[in-house]
């Protein structure tokens, strides 16, 4: 039967995972989980044809396919006997018993419609490639997800947090700053950890921001925010042990705004970590997490009458629909300013 460690090495799932980080500018961590779901979808292909997984006889695949052009000759170059050939002249059948064999696996809908997400995008870029002569993916529905409203915190909430980092001390001022950073600015926590020193623009109020896709934006930051940071930056130049963590080495590299006691970047698993002690010292809800300040951004943003298209630029969202889900948490608002404003909305 199949040999599932060498599915790894797969030219085909190498040059479409080469693909997502080269062109799609995908982060590692992401071309991983689209990796690790096309693993799964060829080793049930393997296990349904009895087949060897064997990389030996498709070394040239990975050539041909990850030259970015469209080759209408590299699926009549594919061996008949490989796993390659398999993937390539899946059909629509196949597609749906590998998702029937899936439903066995008691996964939950958001994991299915991802599984069926990596299998749309990589047969819609092999289709691209010439790799297959068609894309089995069109005749396949993701199923409806019911829609789950975003959690947020309230304001006072919100001042309880904030307040809980000491201001006396480097790392818990960093602490501070951070959390005042995440609710101000509404980045996610993986462009926070992102940030480097020279992001931040003292003068224009504002912090420069790389999101998804590696695209730049620039995002303001608060005057409480922008106060913490300053005073984390001048604890850190006033403690002889940090005025390294930004002093210029001539390698012209820009350092990272938020480190740890070593002086290094940051992780987004340490902001959380962070994040859960300071819950616990305010006596908060253990669940929230930095993305429920990106939500508690967006939604208290919108209560007090923000421009839709304003805030789907701040939160780097590429849709507006994306951003629209918000406005569901607003409703009362609304229907309380009809109320109040409208001569024919309430009875006498």
């Amino acid at each position: 039967m199949n040999t599932p460690a060498n599915t790894a090495t797969l030219p085909i799932i190498a040059a479409f995972t080469g693909y997502l980080m080269d062109e799609r500018h995908f982060s590692h961590y992401t071309a991983r989980c689209y990796g690790a779901d096309l693993r799964q979808y060829v080793e049930y292909l393997a296990d349904e044809g009895g087949i060897e997984i064997s990389n030996s006889d498709e070394k040239s695949v990975y050539d041909t396919v990850s030259g970015g052009s469209s080759n209408s000759g590299v699926a009549a170059s594919i061996g008949p006997n490989t796993i390659t050939r398999h993937i390539v002249d899946a059909t629509p059948e196949t597609i749906r018993q590998f998702l029937n064999h899936l439903g066995t696996k008691d996964y939950s809908a958001a994991t299915m419609a991802r599984k069926i997400a990596t299998l749309r995008s990589f047969y819609k870029w092999s289709a691209r490639r010439g790799i297959t002569r068609s894309n089995p993916m069109t005749a396949i529905r993701t199923p409806r997800q019911a829609k789950r409203l975003p959690k947020a915190i309230t304001v006072d909430e919100i001042e309880r947090l904030l307040s809980t980092p000491s201001d006396k001390e480097v790392l818990g001022m960093r602490d501070r700053a951070m959390l005042e950073t995440l609710y101000s600015t509404g980045i996610r926590v993986s462009e926070l950890v992102g940030l480097n020193f020279d992001d931040l623009d003292e003068g224009g109020e504002a912090m420069r921001v790389r999101g998804k896709g590696k695209k730049e934006r620039i995002v303001p930051l608060g005057t409480h925010a922008l106060a913490a940071v300053k005073r984390y930056i001048q604890l850190v130049q006033a403690d002889p042990r940090c005025a390294a963590w930004w002093k210029d080495d001539g390698s012209g590299r820009s350092k990272p705004l938020f480190v740890n006691k070593h002086g290094k970047r940051l992780s987004s698993r340490s902001v959380r970590r962070k994040l859960d002690k300071y819950l616990i010292q305010a006596g908060l809800d253990p669940d929230i997490s930095p993305h429920t300040l990106r939500h508690s951004f967006a939604t208290h943003l919108l209560e007090n009458g923000a421009d839709l298209r304003t805030v789907q630029e701040m939160l780097g969202h590429q849709s507006l629909s994306t951003t629209q889900i918000y406005t569901h948490l607003t409703t009362q608002r609304l229907q309380e300013a009809y109320n109040k404003a409208h001569p024919r909305a309430e009875s006498a």
